[in-house]
């Protein structure tokens, strides 16, 4: 059965739009997103142009703030510090990747923790390892909330996460061990120093693949009906195609599915419960539900 993101992140932006119409209507504040873009990364362009998207269909304001590829580390703090101090954003993001001259983690870490609604400032990462009230990093929480919606059972599994990166694999790992639902896993953490990584996935009752390698994972790889999770996403160059480019994901789809009970599909897989994700972690900012400061 197919894992559809697109459906479900729909079905959630619906039913934040019912929570924001009421807070609304009692008089509080409008949700308030921003995203703040470095340079012009086809891919990254894509992706913010379906977060503004997805925050009016949900109700929420949202702003882009634009900075050329050519700013430096200092014009990019010195914007995150304007956001961190103005009361009218709840949430914001910075979109990765970075230009190479602007260190991701310096980045991560000046985000204000009540505004991170991507959940990568290591306060928000602590807070998620102690299964304290915190933004959960938006791509493995939009994996949580497929799993829930689809009610597939996850206590007890193996599950085996390919990729170790602190924004997918590894917290990852983390969420799918706590004691919560869905949680409660055997989680083993694969990545490129792994041997016989095979050996590793074919025992996956729960396979979750982020390591960005292109229809890396085959059916040979996947045991018969395994739950199946692709977070790549890649331009592969295509003359079948407009574009001249298709989307591949991290496993390759028609030769997996019919092995899998379950799998994702890319694109309208992981990608729209990314977006759901953050606008959950957007009101939830905007509610002051995690950080009583407000």
């Amino acid at each position: 059965m197919i894992l559809d993101g697109k459906l479900i992140s729909q079905q959630i932006q619906e039913e934040i739009l019912l929570q924001v119409n009421a807070i609304k209507a009692d008089g509080g504040k409008t949700p308030h997103l921003a995203a703040i873009l470095v340079g012009n990364d086809g891919a990254s362009e894509t992706y913010v142009a379906a977060k503004v998207k997805a925050c009016e269909k949900a109700g929420f304001i949202s702003s882009l703030i634009r900075l050329p590829e050519t700013a430096s580390e200092q014009d990019l703090l010195e914007k995150m510090n304007e956001l961190n101090n103005d009361k009218s954003i709840d949430g914001y993001i910075v979109q990765l990747p970075l230009p190479k001259h602007i260190s991701e983690h310096k980045i991560a870490e000046a985000i204000a923790p009540e505004k991170d609604v991507d959940g990568f400032h290591p306060q928000n990462v602590g807070r998620m390892a102690l299964n304290l009230p915190t933004y959960l990093p938006a791509t493995p929480y939009g994996i949580l909330q497929l799993l829930e919606r689809y009610k597939i059972d996850t206590a007890g599994k193996h599950c085996v996460v390919v990729g170790r990166s602190s924004i997918v694999g590894l917290p990852m790992s983390i969420l799918m061990a706590r004691n919560t639902v869905p949680g409660n896993c055997t989680v083993t953490l694969c990545h490129s120093k792994t041997k016989n990584l095979k050996e590793f996935t074919q025992k996956a009752d729960i396979l979750i693949a982020a390591l960005g390698k292109p229809e890396f994972i085959t059916a040979d790889m996947v045991k018969e009906g395994a739950v199946v999770i692709d977070v790549g996403i890649t331009r592969l160059p295509s003359d079948k195609t407009k574009s001249g480019f298709r989307l591949a994901g991290d496993v390759n789809f028609a030769d997996v599915a019919p092995k899998a009970s379950y799998i994702t599909p890319v694109p309208g897989g992981v990608g729209p419960m990314t977006i759901a994700s953050l606008l959950i972690n957007t009101l939830k900012a905007g509610r002051g539900e995690v950080y009583h400061s407000k």
